[in-house]
């Protein structure tokens, strides 16, 4: 068999049939649909939205992967590992559920409201539950470090910024594009998630002052995301109906309101904290023997022959109101005794004063840009300290749930604060402190031979 030498030229496909009137308008359609990619016409819109509303529907998956996430984050935080919670990040449904809840409050549907939210509160006790278990598991293995927990029951300036930032990503990318907007989906399930699994596991674990203030970084996190997505869709033009209007007004009051509660600064954490000067280790004063003084007495005798002797008759001499009565003495000898008791002279107290070198130390946490200083060791919290920040360290430590914590004082605007700080997010720049207590020492007399 030979094959032709001649190139094979492939032939130019058919022309392609005319269109008819239909199917141009179609085209044209198209087009100003590429163009115009959420329509301005009122029926335009309830078309939109209405296809908007069924892609933001909750389904199923969204309560298996919830329960799956949470039980990761909780693994997460009994390692206190970075990867393991972004593991758990990463496995976190869809937030359209969220998206569907602000589409309820533009079209005033409190019922597509009710199911919305309801499908989130679900998801979100689910994560709850994960952290739940797995604290109730860490305490079996007490004492561990739990530094991210602490991290993530807090706010911090930068995550409202990048997860403000998330909701606007996720509100155009969904409202823009039919494709299922993962990525900033991640961010808005991080504000969410997060918070919520660290408040399970502090309840699960026995930790103080972990559980509700994660509840309330819920809180202010969903408010935050909320008031931004529903100006994102003011600002790309998807018109609220007129209860939907009403509703966005009432809502957006609500969560601005819980904003500047739960956001402002605290009303001074300085003026709550202990100011106290440098401490200085002064031992106890050594005991001065003094001898004892022995009062010295002198007895004088009288003679024999000295006595008091009255002779001068009783008489009685009434004057005015006051009776005046002599009566006779009788002669008897009263021996004299001279007591003198010598003043205990001064002895001078020797203070001894020994100069103790400081400990500094520099805060470096490994995120959130800080450490936060509490009243004590796990309590109150009154302030946060900035990386790099230095504080100077008592020679005391304690330990809560495991976990050692130091006794530092800061200066802040002239004042001298202090507090405790997790001993893990300080790093010293004096020789390190040996925070194990030391065995009591016994002293003994040793008798003469």
């Amino acid at each position: 068999m030979s094959l032709s030498e001649e190139p094979i030229i492939p032939t130019d496909p058919p022309p392609p049939a005319h269109d008819d009137s239909s199917s141009a308008q179609r085209v044209r359609r198209r087009r100003v649909t590429r163009r115009q990619m959420i329509p301005t016409d009122p029926e335009g819109q309830a078309e939109f939205i209405a296809s908007l509303a069924r892609r933001a529907y909750p389904s199923f998956e969204l309560f298996v992967f919830s329960l799956l996430c949470g039980a990761i984050m909780g693994l997460g935080f009994f390692l206190d590992s970075q990867a393991v919670l972004l593991l758990g990040v990463l496995l976190t449904p869809l937030m359209t559920p969220w998206v569907g809840s602000l589409l309820a409050v533009l079209t005033g549907s409190l019922r597509f409201f009710f199911e919305t939210m309801m499908a989130l509160f679900i998801s979100a006790t689910l994560v709850l539950i994960g952290g739940l278990l797995t604290g109730f598991g860490a305490r079996l293995f007490m004492p561990i470090t739990l530094t991210n927990v602490f991290n993530h029951a807090h706010l911090w300036p930068e995550e409202l910024f990048v997860i403000g930032i998330g909701a606007i990503t996720l509100i155009a990318s969904f409202l823009r594009s039919e494709d299922k907007p993962y990525l900033p989906s991640i961010i808005i399930a991080y504000a969410f998630y997060l918070p919520i699994n660290a408040a399970g596991f502090g309840l699960g674990a026995g930790l103080q002052d972990v559980f509700l203030p994660g509840l309330l970084v819920f809180l202010v996190h969903l408010a935050l995301t909320s008031v931004l997505g529903l100006l994102t869709f003011f600002v790309l033009k998807v018109r609220p109906s007129a209860s939907g209007l009403a509703f966005s007004g009432v809502i957006l009051l609500i969560y601005g309101t819980i904003m500047i509660i739960y956001m402002r600064p605290s009303p001074a954490p300085v003026t709550e904290a202990v100011i106290t000067s440098t401490p200085t280790t002064q031992p106890t004063a050594l005991p001065t023997l003094t001898p004892s003084l022995i009062p010295t007495t002198k007895t004088i005798r009288p003679s024999s022959t000295a006595a008091i002797l009255s002779s001068t008759p009783a008489t009685e001499i009434a004057e005015g109101t006051t009776t005046i009565t002599s009566t006779p003495v009788t002669s008897t000898a009263v021996p004299l005794t001279l007591a003198i008791t010598l003043p205990a002279s001064e002895t001078p107290t020797v203070t001894m004063t020994i100069d103790v070198q400081p400990i500094f130390g520099k805060v470096g946490a490994n995120e959130g840009g800080g450490a936060n200083l509490r009243q004590t060791p796990n309590g109150k919290y009154l302030m946060t300290l900035d990386n790099g920040t230095i504080v100077e360290i008592y020679p005391d430590f304690k330990q809560v749930n495991g976990v050692t914590w130091i006794h530092v004082f800061v200066t802040r605007n002239g004042q001298r604060v202090e507090g405790w700080l997790l001993e893990s997010v300080v790093t010293y720049a004096t020789p390190e402190p040996n925070f194990e207590p030391s065995s009591t020492p016994t002293f003994g007399i040793t008798p003469a031979p």
